[in-house]
């Protein structure tokens, strides 16, 4: 064995060290020959250069909208952090945070990738062979007597009140996309003083005699004394006396009844409309609607099941989680002379989803614009 068998191939310094998303080295970045040659200052027919001049002026502004796109994502993440919601003006600037910042980065690169595809990559010139499309003869006798054979024996041709009120039915499904997409006009929503059934519920109501409603248990209908609901922890679903069975008004005056201590009451509670640490929240969530009913004794937590939203009961059902926009709307409640609860009035705030509150304002506005 010689001496040169036991030596060691050391690896050659020179070769120049390969970049991240190049060719190998000893191939072009053209692919071919004719279009390496054409890259050192050749022709090749149907291959087009860029100017070199043209192509460094749009290298940079490629560069500078990939930079816009990079400081555009990292305001879109601040914004996130920065930009918490929690009212429906607050979720407002939210959404205008995030969504411009967004769309900056989006369009930003999508310019850079127009810019750099149209200015800098070389145009090519192709030709695309194409053949004769067209069956033989035989092939398209077979579909066309296949096609009238299956036509008659459907009856379309021959039973003219078939064809006739087949087209009849079909006629006005075409107008059913337009129909749809109107109730996407928001001016469309009702105007202020029509929405009174969307602003408020039977709770401001009185009763025959004219007295405040009651609040009773949800299924039983039983009134409740404020001395008899004494166990902090406890909770109760209750709805206004007289519309124990009236769906569309429980569909927004359902309530959830918590009691706490007094030192466990937060400032996001009004204390004037509580009774001995009873607070009356709106059991519709503020996010689609859904029942929020879910209550962890421990953390004073209120949960809808729906998305997972969740409300802290002991700091005025303000939102610590999930996609609801606002807290959950609290009841002002006292009791009468024999001490039962009762509603001193309606919620102040609408009650449910927050989209009809945007939609309430907005019509509102509109109202208020026609009028000056």
């Amino acid at each position: 064995m010689t001496d040169n068998e036991h030596e060691i191939e050391q690896p050659d310094e020179r070769v120049p060290k390969r970049v991240i998303g190049t060719p190998a080295p000893g191939t072009s970045m053209l692919g071919t020959a004719e279009q390496a040659a054409a890259a050192a200052g050749g022709d090749v027919p149907g291959v087009t250069l860029q100017d070199e001049k043209k192509a460094r002026k749009a290298e940079k502004i490629v560069a500078l909208c990939f930079t816009i796109t990079f400081l555009a994502a990292v305001a879109f993440i601040i914004s996130y952090v920065v930009f918490q919601v929690g009212s429906p003006e607050a979720t407002g600037t939210s959404n205008l945070a995030l969504g411009g910042t967004l769309t900056v980065a989006i369009l930003a690169m999508a310019i850079g990738i127009v810019v750099w595809v149209r200015m800098i990559m070389p145009k090519y010139a192709l030709v695309q062979e194409r053949h004769p499309m067209v069956s033989d003869d035989d092939d398209r006798r077979y579909v066309s007597e296949t096609f009238l054979q299956g036509a008659g024996e459907s009856g379309f041709v021959k039973r003219k009140l078939l064809r006739r009120t087949l087209l009849l039915a079909a006629a006005p499904l075409g107008l059913v996309p337009l129909v749809l997409l109107r109730d996407l006009d928001n001016s469309k929503m009702p105007g202020a003083k029509f929405n009174k059934l969307l602003r408020h519920t039977v709770w401001g109501e009185k009763t025959k005699d004219g007295k405040p409603l009651r609040l009773v248990v949800e299924g039983t209908g039983q009134p409740i004394r404020a001395a008899d609901f004494n166990s902090p922890g406890g909770i109760l679903s209750v709805v206004p006396e007289g519309y124990e069975h009236d769906l569309n008004a429980l569909a927004k005056a359902t309530l959830i009844l918590i009691k706490f201590r007094p030192e466990e009451l937060k400032d996001g509670v009004n204390k004037n409309w509580t009774i001995d640490g009873i607070v009356a929240y709106s059991k519709i969530c503020t996010h689609v609607g859904c029942p929020a009913a879910l209550y962890e004794q421990t953390t004073h937590h209120i949960l809808c099941p729906c998305h997972q939203s969740t409300f802290d009961a002991a700091d005025g059902a303000k939102v610590i989680f999930g996609p609801a926009a606002r807290p959950l709307p609290q009841l002002p409640i006292s009791v009468d002379e024999q001490g039962y609860l009762i509603a001193q009035g309606d919620f102040h705030v609408p009650v449910g989803p927050s989209y009809w509150e945007r939609g309430d304002a907005e019509a509102e506005a509109r109202m208020k614009g026609g009028q000056a």
